[in-house]
């Protein structure tokens, strides 16, 4: 054997991107295998808890161009659109898109459309998961005025200072757990007289897509038996959207470890 060289095996392989999972309250990336699909994308779950897309079929001229991508279609041209769920029901499934291809050079590898950087996905909290003793606590439920239907897939929005200081979704039933971290027990005041607060004012705002979400009657709702089909919506399209579909809001104090009940009626045409 002496002068012989082995090569036991050689796998050579572009990657289209990766997305990272995160918890949208502390942006903690979350550790859980979660379900992603995408039609006509390969993706793998990597030991850094990455979900990588190995292929895509309208990318498929890609996977095998090692040494240098092919020039078309043109970077970010072709969006990915990928379901996610949540085995153990603490985060509820979402929708996302990714621009895709992204930029293969190494000198841009600091940009956000860099194939070297992960995109970060935020997870919403279902009703039941777990909240800290300090965050303030938004549960909502979020109904038609008419019909008195539960709104599932509505982005929520805390709002304070033109600020956006959380988000989160509705369920099936209508019904969201927002938290939000980072209320302080005490803030300087910004009102005459008064030189620290306990509580902060904020807009809680509710934004429904009539076409995304999905609505459900008061007397399913009480029935508790789930549908087949839980609302799949991308919040990020609803964000974008928002000046244009039906929404309602309302006024909130925000306080460090406040817990707080809050009903919102979106009018829908």
């Amino acid at each position: 054997m002496s002068g012989v060289l082995l090569e036991r095996e050689r796998v050579e392989q572009r990657v289209l991107g990766a997305l990272r999972c995160v918890d949208a309250t502390t942006l903690v990336p979350l550790t859980e295998p979660l379900l992603l699909a995408g039609e006509g994308a390969d993706l793998v779950r990597n030991r850094s808890g990455l979900y990588v897309i190995r292929e895509w079929t309208r990318l498929a001229a890609h996977a095998p161009a090692f040494e240098a991508p092919p020039a078309q279609p043109p970077l970010g041209s072709e969006r990915l659109e990928l379901s996610l769920r949540d085995p153990s029901g603490r985060y509820l499934p979402r929708r996302v898109q990714l621009a895709l291809p992204r930029d293969p050079q190494p000198d841009h590898a600091a940009d956000a459309a860099s194939l070297f950087r992960p995109v970060d996905v935020p997870m919403y909290p279902s009703p039941l998961a777990a909240v800290a003793a300090n965050w303030v606590v938004l549960r909502v439920t979020v109904r038609e005025t008419a019909s008195g239907d539960a709104l599932g897939g509505a982005l929520l929005r805390v709002v304070s200072n033109g600020s956006v200081l959380a988000r989160g979704l509705t369920d099936w039933r209508g019904e969201a757990l927002v938290p939000v971290a980072g209320v302080p027990v005490t803030t300087w005041s910004t009102e005459p007289g008064a030189v620290t607060v306990t509580q902060i004012p904020a807009t809680l705002e509710a934004v429904f897509d009539p076409g995304a979400g999905r609505r459900a009657s008061s007397l399913a709702v009480r029935g508790g038996a789930a549908p087949a089909e839980q609302p799949l919506v991308d919040p990020e399209a609803i964000e974008s959207a928002r000046a244009g579909l039906p929404q309602a809001a309302g006024p909130v104090m925000l306080a460090a470890g406040r817990s707080l009940s809050i009903s919102l009626q979106i009018t829908l045409p």
